[in-house]
């Protein structure tokens, strides 16, 4: 009996609709890998077992099951998007248990081309920290469940590493699919500015939040792309013989803070490889203001403030009205949005003389899995500012990145790189990982069994 956890996105839709498997055997399998791990993993707030199988049958009775290009494929949503029928309760005790009346747009595209919500992801209270735990679930590396899968798409990343899914939704405020996708040894891009519909909460975090795929494959994250950008999968295939002149950084944006040498390793590898490659690479650091800190600190704690409002103070974790309470100072500054503009002015001249940036996906391992919501605010800033300080400028200027894996780190869980672009270049950082991933291919899934 071919099994088919595991498998590619792309494989199982293929197989689905060439009828060498039905989407109910399919979604069976993996719900049946679901029950069996996740009490170990933590990735699901909800598990749609009986409405994943009927959706299944559904799809299967389809007259244009053959030409569906995620056919039968089992997909893990974000707890911060609408699934019609379910709850969207953002990792809060604040938030109202009531079923949602309709699907996210990313979502309705999802099941329009064939794909399966078999579950909702544990994320961190609205979705504001690099770790995932909280009232509903904690979400675990599934390659060492000793530490956070990170955040806060943390327990969609957790499913697909754990072979629990092969795709997931998520978004990305300030790293939120970066950030767990490099802890989980996945692929994962964040789209820039109006290539995939957004509407993920009052304002999108002023923009900056963006929702994407996680995958087990460069592959897979294309082709969940167009889905969820509404195009055809050539749209982000570009021509792979371009060559590219690349830009290696290995210092935090941050000031401050330092980067661990697997990750800096990780990225001059990297950078080695696609010299090889043939591209044009050369070590320069982007400008980075010395005002990036505040900057970073001030939109992040104002997206809460507007994420909070309305909800009950009294039902919320400390950290999370603490971290409200301070962007509420920073409301009027971040509204008029001119540091962001600032800062894309001053990047772009780097980005004009190079087509791409790489750069370590984070600084450090992520921390252990803890109580983080039970921690306090300022430790909690501190521990994510210190392993996750390469992510958000990109959230800032809108720009496309990406996380994709790149060795091992000593514990044997995988190490990651990050790659940049400037706008409209999602289909280059694609290409550009893609041939990463076949001079130095990775393990798709962590070793559970």
């Amino acid at each position: 009996m071919t099994s088919w956890v595991g498998r590619t996105a792309a494989e199982i839709a293929a197989a689905v609709r060439e009828k060498q498997a039905t989407p109910r055997e399919v979604v069976a399998e993996h719900l049946a890998r679901i029950e069996r791990l996740d009490g170990r993993v933590g990735a699901f707030r909800v598990v749609r077992a009986e409405a994943a199988l009927a959706e299944a049958d559904e799809v299967g009775s389809r007259a244009d099951l053959a030409e569906l290009p995620l056919a039968g494929v089992p997909v893990a949503v974000k707890d911060n998007l609408a699934v019609l029928g379910e709850s969207n309760r953002v990792g809060s005790a604040a938030t109202p248990d009531t079923p949602a009346d309709h699907d996210h747009v990313t979502v309705a595209r999802l099941r329009a081309a064939g794909a399966v919500v078999v579950g909702l992801t544990n994320v961190p209270e609205l979705c504001v920290f690099g770790t995932t735990e909280g009232i509903h679930g904690t979400a675990r590396n599934p390659w060492d469940t000793s530490r956070t899968a990170g955040g806060s798409s943390g327990g969609s990343a957790a499913a697909v590493a754990a072979g629990m899914a092969p795709i997931a939704l998520g978004n990305d405020g300030m790293g939120s699919l970066r950030i767990p996708a490099a802890n989980c040894g996945l692929v994962t891009i964040k789209p820039g500015t109006g290539v995939v519909p957004a509407g993920i909460s009052d304002g999108d975090w002023f923009g900056m939040s963006e929702n994407g795929p996680l995958a087990t494959t460069v592959e897979d994250a294309r082709l969940m792309l167009s889905v969820l950008a509404g195009t055809e999968p050539d749209a982000v295939r570009p021509d792979a013989s371009r060559t590219h002149k690349i830009a290696v950084s290995l210092r935090s944006p941050l000031t401050g803070v330092a980067i661990s040498k697997p990750y800096t390793t990780a990225a001059r590898e990297a950078a080695a490889l696609l010299i090889k490659a043939g591209h044009q690479v050369r070590r320069a650091d982007p400008p980075y203001p010395m005002s990036l800190s505040l900057t970073s600190l001030a939109h992040w704690t104002a997206g809460t403030a507007v994420d909070a409002e309305g909800l009950d103070p009294r039902r919320l974790a400390r950290r999370t009205r603490v971290h409200a309470a301070v962007g509420r100072r920073f409301l009027r500054q971040v509204r008029g949005g001119e540091s962001r503009e600032q800062l894309r002015r001053r990047l772009e001249p780097f980005f004009a003389e190079y087509d791409v940036l790489l750069t370590p996906a984070l600084a450090r391992r992520s921390p252990k899995s803890e109580p983080w919501h039970e921690r306090g605010w300022l430790r909690n800033i501190m521990a994510n500012t210190n392993y996750s300080p390469l992510t958000p400028p990109w959230n800032l200027t809108g720009w496309p990145a990406m996380s994709l894996p790149f060795g091992t780190l000593p514990s044997g869980a995988p190490c990651a790189i990050q790659l940049v672009g400037r706008p409209g270049s999602e289909a280059d950082l694609l290409a550009l990982a893609e041939r990463i991933e076949a001079l130095r291919p990775w393990q798709r899934t962590a070793p559970l069994d």
